[in-house]
């Protein structure tokens, strides 16, 4: 059998079906088998684990995790993807869903094809156009991953693993950290997709764990938003909305930058988790 990554072969099941990538949906096909086994070999799947795949594409890396896990849902935006997907890839552990990640409950999918809270992992080359959004909501989720293992943009992978005080440091870097510990686990060149993107890739693993940090969360996420909001304000102005949202005086917030040592002059990007944690705390005892 050709193996699901080779050129000819994308290129033979485009033409047979009279279909192309579709630039819009972000429809990139990974040709190169060594990668995709390394992702897999990344997620560390058991033979009872549960995969949600988003953006299946062709099936490359579908039909890899299929021999490793119980079941795969793959998840597929393209009707005519979906549709070559059910025929190339008749395996009663793989099971396609049609609709859109973003809107679709994914808890609903998982359960609709069978999961009774089996080991749970999110494996992906995620959709260039919709990364971040895809990522929060696998963090916002709520379902117990074990792993998630997501291809992303280059530029993407540098904002999850970003520290405080880098230009790569913002919200995306904040969520990453609270609620999980985030790793590189390859970067990927442009040149092993068809057709080839317009930038570079890497793979990065997310192990999810308990948040470090005190602060509730919705009130840390708010102070967090709104201090990216307009990444050039400094953050007693960029915190000013927000401020007068909570009913909060000037003084309360000027006060609060203060007992947390934090100069209001100063700008998001140089707070670290855990500084944002103390200033949301102090901010909200004004509330």
């Amino acid at each position: 059998m050709p193996q699901p990554t080779s050129p000819s072969h994308i290129a033979r099941l485009l033409r047979e079906r009279g279909l192309s990538a579709k630039k819009g949906l972000g429809q990139n096909f990974l040709v190169d088998q060594n990668i995709v086994r390394r992702i897999v070999e990344h997620a560390a799947l058991k033979e009872d684990s549960w995969v949600l795949e988003i953006g299946p594409g062709l099936g490359a890396l579908t039909n890899l995790l299929a021999e490793r896990a119980a079941q795969v849902v793959a998840v597929e935006i393209d009707s005519d993807l979906a549709a070559l997907l059910r025929d190339t890839l008749p395996n009663p552990r793989i099971r396609i869903v049609e609709g859109d990640a973003l809107k679709l409950s994914w808890e609903e999918v998982l359960a609709s094809a069978g999961w009774r809270d089996e080991p749970l992992s999110l494996v992906a080359n995620l959709p260039y156009y919709i990364t971040s959004p895809l990522i929060m909501k696998a963090l916002e989720s709520g379902l117990p991953w074990e792993a998630v293992v997501v291809m992303v943009q280059k530029e993407v992978a540098e904002r999850m693993l970003a520290a405080p005080g880098s230009k790569d440091w913002g919200a995306l870097s904040l969520a990453v950290q609270y609620y999980a510990e985030c790793s590189l686990v390859l970067k990927v060149p442009r040149t092993v997709f068809l057709p080839s993107p317009a930038v570079d890739s890497a793979v990065v693993k997310l192990a999810p764990r308990q948040p470090l940090v005190s602060a509730p969360r919705e009130e840390l996420f708010a102070v967090i938003r709104a201090a990216f909001q307009q990444r050039r304000k400094t953050l007693r102005n960029a915190l000013k909305p927000l401020a007068g949202e909570w009913n909060l005086s000037i003084e309360h917030l000027e006060g609060a930058l203060a007992r947390c040592g934090i100069d209001p002059q100063s700008r998001g990007e140089v707070l670290s988790l855990e500084e944002f944690s103390k200033l949301t705390e102090e901010l909200l005892k004004g509330v």
